[in-house]
């Protein structure tokens, strides 16, 4: 993959970029955007496809440019899920005790508008939507700050984050190492980040699509009948 193929990608976005920008500090600085982005108000960070990455790496096998990332794969399966958990349990805190008045309509990165997705994604859900939102990008930051502030009792919300953040740390780097085997992977390297992205928003995008046909659903109820 070269330096170019994600140029459009501002560069805490692109995961090798990041990787490189860490240097001999790889394992410390992807540590610290899984913990950040587990709940630690920066919705923004390309965590599905930096752990892919990562486990690539750790195969010994990827043709990125992050030369200097030295990573084991057992580094990964253990220290990527405590990082995500932890990342969770300050962002319940951060929503518990501190709550919500942080974010803006105009924010930059803090906007009202992710909460309220967060917000309907975990009401829909119930408690599972914490393991869900794991999988899904700004949801995953958003959804301990709104599990916090909506009061889900503390045991319940660990439980489902532990299990959430196992799956997500361990299953992405796990795919990354697996596929990173193969040569033909590392050459599709671009499309593949494409698919991850699209394949992360896409309860998003399916969550917006229902709530748009329910409204137009109910103008049509309420629309009055026309008269003869």
């Amino acid at each position: 993959m070269t330096s170019t193929s994600l140029a459009l990608m501002p560069d805490f976005l692109d995961p090798v970029t990041l990787i490189n920008h860490f240097g001999t500090w790889a394992l410390i600085g992807l540590l610290a955007v899984v913990f950040i982005e587990s709940g630690v108000l920066f919705p923004v960070l390309p965590g599905d496809t930096l752990l892919f990455v990562a486990g690539m790496l750790a195969a010994g096998t990827a043709t990125t440019q992050a030369g200097t990332a030295n990573f084991t794969l057992w580094q990964l399966l253990v220290f990527i899920p405590i990082a995500a958990i932890l990342g969770g349990q300050v962002g319940y805190v951060v929503g518990r005790f501190v709550g919500t008045a942080m974010f803006k309509p105009d924010a930059r990165f803090l906007k009202q508008r992710y909460l309220d997705e967060a917000h309907l994604f975990f009401e829909q859900r119930g408690p599972f939507a914490i393991v869900l939102a794991r999988f899904v990008p700004i949801v995953r930051t958003l959804a301990p700050i709104a599990a916090g502030a909506a009061r889900m009792r503390y045991t319940t919300f660990t439980a489902f984050n532990v299990i959430g953040a196992i799956a997500w740390g361990v299953g992405l780097p796990l795919l990354g190492y697996g596929l990173g085997q193969f040569e033909i992977i590392q050459k599709l390297l671009e499309p593949i980040f494409i698919l991850i992205a699209v394949a992360s928003i896409s309860p998003m995008i399916i969550e917006w699509y229902k709530r748009r046909k329910n409204a137009k659903n109910r103008i049509a109820e309420t629309a009055p009948e026309p008269t003869e």
